[in-house]
This record gives structure tokens, sequence and C-alpha cells, in this order.
């Protein structure tokens, strides 16, 4: 119990307590959890600090370099420059085990107008990430971190928005509700089929780069023909790239969304105390503009204009069953450019400019038919 009350004290902004609580149920000899050993650390050197204080202007927008789905963000960390990528599947802000040797409490700079003071920070080794995406990620930006900045992920119009204060209902979109596991990481509901037992829990991870990933039982009870799904370039020889003939998010009807069979949930399974049924993955939330409300209880989820025409078939019934609809590519699209490979990266080098510089141009006007990019006041709300 003193373990449950410690994150319920830390994640509600009680630092004092929740250094009580989790002390006391570190005191039990068969408790292993290093995030309560690092939080418990940060809590007893939190006194007087007000974790998440936002300073500044009410808004600040970032533009997120092109990463395929991998949702990037440009930052400052302790007055540093550097290259951030949104985790949901962390509770915390990660900073790279290879400049900081232990929990500290640290500050964030968005753009020039937001600062975030006392961020909570653990260590993490991200070498292996900077590997993938050809360029030295310092941070991961875990949930606890992002609910507390209001923030909205538009990865279509290479935007990332920090607030001060919690924002309206975006126009035109779908409320679904969030809850969060041991440790923090995010989830969801959603339906896999129009039964019952199609219903399931997702966990979400946005460094995972497919669009979907399901348990084999749930996949095997969505109704999809598994004969159909093929091995995508880039991937395991054991994965394999197919469609869902149904799929439910919120209110969201996402039938034909591309899902892998292969990557293994019992990875995720072992570090949970409740059902999982699959992952959600950056390859679908870089087809949706994203936004955070209630303090990380729900997010607010605009659909992509191609998404919606699999929701709209038009007069000729739509796509056939086992083809997504036309226009639509198994991966989310980005820009106005072909879609990348929803299951592999491998985008253009990033770079970070040196402090001092000026940011880069705008990128080209999107063609005919894509969303247009959030600006001025639509961006700030």
């Amino acid at each position: 119990m003193h373990a449950i009350r410690g994150r319920a004290h830390w994640y509600a902004g009680d630092v004092e307590p929740a250094a009580d609580e989790l002390e006391a149920a570190l005191g039990d000899p068969n408790m292993k959890d290093k995030w309560a050993r690092d939080i418990a650390t940060l809590a007893r050197r939190g006194h007087g600090r007000h974790p998440f204080a936002i300073e500044g202007g009410i808004v600040a927008a970032v533009e997120m370099p092109p990463a395929g789905p991998w949702l990037v963000v440009p930052c400052e960390l302790e007055g540093e420059r550097i290259l951030a990528v949104v985790a949901t599947s962390f509770g915390e802000l990660m900073v790279d085990s290879s400049t900081r040797k232990e929990p500290a409490w640290v500050n964030l700079r968005f753009g020039d107008s937001i600062e975030v003071k006392d961020v909570p920070a653990l260590t993490f080794d991200l070498s292996a990430i900077s590997r993938q995406l050809g360029a030295p990620i310092r941070a991961l930006i875990g949930v606890n971190v992002l609910r507390h900045m209001h923030v909205t992920i538009d990865r279509r119009g290479s935007q990332f928005v920090v607030r001060k204060e919690d924002p309206p209902a975006p126009p035109a979109a779908s409320r679904v509700p969030l809850f969060y596991v041991k440790g923090g990481g995010m989830m969801m509901r959603a339906s896999v089929s129009a039964k019952d037992e199609g219903q399931t829990s997702m966990f979400v991870d946005s460094s995972a780069a497919y669009p979907l990933a399901l348990d084999e039982a749930v996949l095997k009870r969505s109704g999809a023909d598994l004969s159909s799904f093929r091995p995508e370039p880039g991937t395991p020889p054991s994965w394999r790239l197919g469609m869902l003939p149904y799929f439910k998010l919120g209110g969201l009807d996402l039938p034909q969304i591309p899902a892998m069979r292969g990557p293994s949930i019992a990875d995720y399974k072992q570090n949970m105390d409740v059902e999982l049924g699959g992952v959600v993955g950056a390859g679908l939330l870089a087809a949706f503009r994203i936004t955070l409300g209630d303090d990380g209880r729900y997010m607010w989820m605009e659909m992509d204009p191609l998404l919606m025409q699999m929701q709209d078939p038009g007069p000729a019934g739509g796509a056939p069953p086992g083809e997504p609809a036309e226009g639509v590519s198994p991966g989310p699209p980005t820009g106005g450019a072909p879609a990348p490979a929803p299951t592999s990266i491998a985008p253009p080098a990033l770079t970070l400019a040196p402090s001092g510089t000026k940011p880069p141009p705008p990128p080209p006007k999107a063609p005919a038919g894509a969303p247009k990019k959030p600006t001025g006041k639509g961006a700030a709300k």
C-alpha cells in the first residue's frame, strides 16, 4: 500500500508525502522497483520545489523535424539545445545516461516563450534510439511531462505545442479516455470487432514505429485474414503487415487499418498488471493531430483527411475487403510526401542548429486536399 500511495502522491504533485510513502515501501527488502527508488531520491530533494511550474508565455509552438512517424521535438535542457523524442511508454522525462549519471530536477524550454521549471528527470541509455534516428537524442518526454504541458502533437503539420493551461476542445475531434499503468505508461481502450469480446486494452508506445501490433489471440478475434499478411521491408523476418477489417478507437471507426503481426506483446505484459490486447504505435498516432486534455485524462484526436476517406467510401462502396481505401497507404502520410514505411525508420539525418541560429524556413506548401498546418490563434488554443 505504501508504493501505491507513494505513486498517487507523486502524480498529484505532493512531493514530500510521496517521498515518505516510497521510502516506507522501499524498506521492504523484497521491494525491487528502480522507479520508486529514483523518485524517492528526487522527492526527498524536492523540498520547496513546484514541479512543472510553467513560466513565460501562454503558448509555444515548436517546429518538429522530419523523422518518419517518430515524434522528435527540439527544446532546451538546462540551457543546452537538444533533440528529444515523445515517449508515451515512459512516465517521466528520461535524459541520456551518457550526459547525466543520476536523477535530477531540470528545466526545459520550448521556443522563446515557455520554460517548464523543476521537471523531475531520470536517466536512460538513449544510444540505440540515437543510432536509429541518425541524430543525438538527449531526452525522452514521458507522459507525466506531456500532461502537465497540455500539449498538442501534430506530426503531419510538424508542430509541437506547449501551453500553460488546458486547451478547449478542438473542433471536429474525438475524445478518447486514457489511463496509466504502473510506472506511468499510457493506455487506451479499443475494439477490434463489433462483438463484446472485441473490446481490449491497448498500450500506447510512441517509440514503436508500426501503426498497431496485436496479441495473437486478439488478432484472431478481429476476423482479419491472416493469410493476407505480408513481410514489410525493414522489419524482422517474422513480422507481417496486414489489414484489420474493424478497428474502433473512442468514437473513431477506422476500418482497414494496418496492423503488425509478430512484435512481442509479452515484453509489455510482464511489466503490467492489466490485461493487454496490443500496442498503438507512432505509425497510427502520426496520422492524427493529438491534444491532451484534463491533465492527461483523455486525448483529443483530430483525424487526417485521408483517413476520413476510409469512413466515407462514396457511392462505389469503398475499397474491396482486405484493401485500404483509395489514396490511403498502409502507413500514415506525413507532410505532402509519400508515406514512409510504418514499421521502419530511415529518415534523413536530423541536425540541431547551434544556439542563436535562425529557425529553418517553413516546409513547402501542402498539396490540395492536405490539412492546413495550424497557425496563429488556431494553434494556440
